[in-house]
């Protein structure tokens, strides 16, 4: 409720996409407001070229990342040890060839 008139709403990502409880909005005051709702899924098409772009220029850092590696036959092990170290700037990444 804190949209000033002929305001936007950006909704974005999946709430009750797997079953849960629907996102209820105020009706009577979006209309009363001049309220816009836009909803995205994720992300355009256009933003993984714009990632790579400042990923390429510099400007986004991805020092702080911490990568760990495993092989197909290791599936098992990378699960384990997705559970064990999520987080922040932590990936799980399985590869073709260890």
């Amino acid at each position: 409720m804190t949209v000033r008139e002929h305001g936007r709403v950006v909704l974005m990502g999946g709430v009750g996409m797997l079953g849960g409880a629907d996102l209820s909005l105020p009706y009577p005051w979006l209309m009363r407001n001049s309220v816009t709702v836009r909803g995205q899924w994720m992300y355009p098409r256009a933003a993984n070229v714009g990632i790579i772009r400042l990923v390429a220029s510099g400007a986004l850092d991805l020092a702080p990342e911490r990568v760990t590696r495993f092989g197909l036959a290791e599936v098992d092990k990378a699960v384990a040890h997705a559970a064990a170290s999520g987080g922040t700037f932590s990936r799980t990444v399985l590869t073709p060839m260890a």
